[in-house]
């Protein structure tokens, strides 16, 4: 990494570095992020020879009082090392870039509507910790409570290489508040999860496949957002899918950020018909059915959440809706890991 740091030292340096704003940006951040990450490993070296130093003190001394300091060191040297490990799983193509999430209810009317709520907070309050930052893009409220679909903006180094982990359908077993007799309920919501796609990928869309149509935004925003036509949605005709946004201030802005989202589910879709190709070869037969949840948060008759792809699993549900979700997404990393 060495290398990688000198190298994009020297690029800005060059007088002509800033003439590219945005691509200049760019090497800023990557030079930031490269050098975060070897001083994240010098400083666990560091700690390593601290953490030795104390203990051989410890015996030459004979004192019995270290022992304390020096395991709350191997304990906090651990948690650091574990953090790094997982950084070096994310090796994926698109892995560093920023997310797209999108969140749709599934059949429940009301019930479903306000599970896609809660996980929509659920994922907001992780992208905190990690200090991304979180737009919303597009959404559309429920009839009476909750939400029937909303897409995010989650910006940060590696926030996708994080969240794919959780795309899928999530299910809800709970007892509704929207049941006055108190039964217990069962909902589903889908999460989509795509890169944003940096400018310099290519993805050949033709203008006569497409359909734009503006609209009114809903929902707060202001006098010009609510009172103009600035909200867009773009449906490429060829494979149906349907993009949009309508919190950007201007029509503009709103189409720029839906292309961005249409040019990277067109190459998730290019991606999974060559997989699923090689798979037909292999003879493996997914299952795609709605029923088949990647996970279950169980609120009552007791309280768990599992994950159908690995069996990790945390009894602590409300933690969990609190954002606590790394060691979901640190058990299906390190998973597909060992498959591989």
């Amino acid at each position: 990494m060495d290398d990688e740091i000198a190298e994009l030292e020297q690029k800005a340096s060059e007088p002509e570095f800033w003439n590219d704003l945005e691509n200049s940006q760019k090497v800023l951040q990557r030079l930031k992020n490269v050098k975060a990450r070897v001083d994240g490993y010098r400083g666990l070296v560091a700690d390593l020879e601290d953490i030795k130093t104390l203990n051989q003190l410890g015996i030459e001394e004979d004192d019995e009082s270290i022992i304390s300091e020096v395991s709350l060191g191997i304990q906090t040297l651990k948690e650091k090392l574990g953090k790094l490990k997982l950084e070096t799983l994310l090796t994926g193509q698109y892995d560093k870039n920023n997310a797209i999430l999108t969140l749709h209810a599934g059949a429940g009317g009301t019930e479903a509507q306000d599970w896609v709520q809660m996980l929509l907070r659920m994922y907001t309050r992780w992208a905190e910790t990690k200090g991304y930052e979180v737009k919303i893009l597009d959404f559309l409220d429920g009839e009476e409570a909750g939400i029937k679909s909303v897409t995010i903006h989650v910006i940060g180094e590696n926030a996708y290489g994080y969240l794919r982990s959780e795309k899928g359908v999530h299910r809800l077993v709970r007892i509704s508040p929207f049941d006055a007799s108190g039964r217990r309920h069962t909902s589903f919501a889908s999460l989509d999860v795509m890169p944003e796609l940096d400018d310099d990928v290519e993805v050949d869309i033709n203008p006569e496949d497409l359909r734009l149509d503006t609209y009114r935004a809903s929902g707060a925003g202001g006098q010009h957002i609510n009172k103009t036509e600035s909200a867009v949605r773009i449906t490429h005709i060829p494979t149906g899918v349907v993009v949009a946004c309508q919190t950007e201030r201007s029509q503009f802005q709103n189409k720029d950020t839906a292309m961005k989202m249409l040019k990277s589910k067109l190459l998730e879709l290019k991606e999974r018909e060559q997989k699923e190709k090689i798979e037909d070869l292999k003879g493996i037969q997914m299952d795609i059915a709605w029923g088949s949840q990647i996970r279950s948060y169980v609120f009552c008759p007791y309280t768990l959440v599992k994950d159908h792809r690995t069996n990790f699993e945390i009894g602590d549900v409300n933690s969990v809706m609190d954002g606590e979700i790394d060691g979901f997404i640190n058990s299906f990393l390190s998973s597909n890991v060992d498959k591989k």
